[in-house]
């Protein structure tokens, strides 16, 4: 299990506002009918939120707020908190209290920590494949939309570090950029002029010549994109530390054992949070 304290969960200002846009969708104008309809409005149950197949749950944060918003008389009570490494049958969480609301909620819980809990174990099984080598796994801005905090929140879960969150909290110069602005050095020339000395720059190259002129002109972090293992190598020992190197492209269980034993000290996967498969969480009553 990562320690709570690295996962760092969003505040639940933050989260509260995205599980009450999902409960609107789901409940829509007459309710939960069918919950309603066929149970007594007194009838009170338990249930349990359990992994169906093994990996590491993330979302229960937002669980919670799902069935806290429907009825904050439910009590919700976690077994394997956000984080967790758990095997199929495993209880996460139970949730007691009036049985129309349980089942009211029960959707939006589930989407949450299924598609999170997903991101997760994606991301927990690419920090796993380079365990003993230096390079962490990071995470992109290749994120659902409107779920981005959750979203990296659950990579944080995973074990992974998290990349920018938006285009205002650091500088990434890419090939476009350079493309515009008539090379790397205009580039950054004009991006020390007008940013503020807490932000840091990183800039995109294809090449080991880009490289080069990158790590001249004294760039923070440097992306090497969809470079061979060779070419990663050699910028390893062209930098010599004088920047962060992240690899990014053809990032896969198959492939980022070999990137990581490069010597680079990021690897960078949008595919963690854009094409994670959920994973299978049921609710069932006790």
């Amino acid at each position: 299990m990562i320690a709570l304290e690295f996962t760092r969960p969003p505040s639940p200002l933050l989260v509260e506002p995205l599980v009450r846009r999902a409960l609107e969708e789901d409940l829509g104008r007459a309710g939960d009918v069918t919950s309603d309809l066929t149970i007594a409005a007194e009838t009170r149950a338990t249930a349990r939120l359990v992994a169906r197949r093994p990996g590491t749950i993330a979302g229960l944060i937002a669980a919670e707020i799902a069935f806290r918003l429907v009825d904050p008389a439910l009590i919700f009570e976690v077994s394997a908190p956000d984080g967790s490494a758990v095997k199929a049958g495993d209880l996460l969480a139970s949730v007691s209290g009036p049985a129309r609301a349980i089942l009211s909620a029960e959707r939006v819980a589930l989407n949450f920590t299924g598609h999170l809990s997903g991101v997760a174990s994606a991301t927990a099984a690419l920090v796993a494949a380079v365990a003993g080598t230096k390079a962490r796994i990071v995470c992109t801005r290749k994120t659902l939309p409107g779920l981005r905090i959750l979203q990296k929140y659950a990579v944080r879960c995973g074990g992974g570090l998290n990349h920018r969150f938006g285009l205002d909290d650091a500088v990434l110069i890419k090939d476009n950029h350079i493309a515009a602005a008539g090379g790397i050095a205009p580039a950054l020339a004009r991006v020390r002029a007008g940013l503020g000395h807490m932000a840091k720059i990183e800039i995109e190259v294809d090449t080991l010549a880009q490289l080069e002129e990158a790590l001249a002109q004294e760039a923070d972090t440097i992306l090497l994109d969809n470079m061979s293992l060779e070419d990663l190598r050699s910028a390893v020992a062209l930098a010599g530390g004088r920047a962060v190197l992240e690899a990014s492209g053809n990032v896969t269980l198959a492939t980022v054992q070999g990137i990581a034993a490069t010597g680079v000290d990021t690897i960078s996967s949008g595919a963690i949070t854009h094409s994670a498969a959920n994973l299978d969480v049921g609710l069932d009553f006790a």
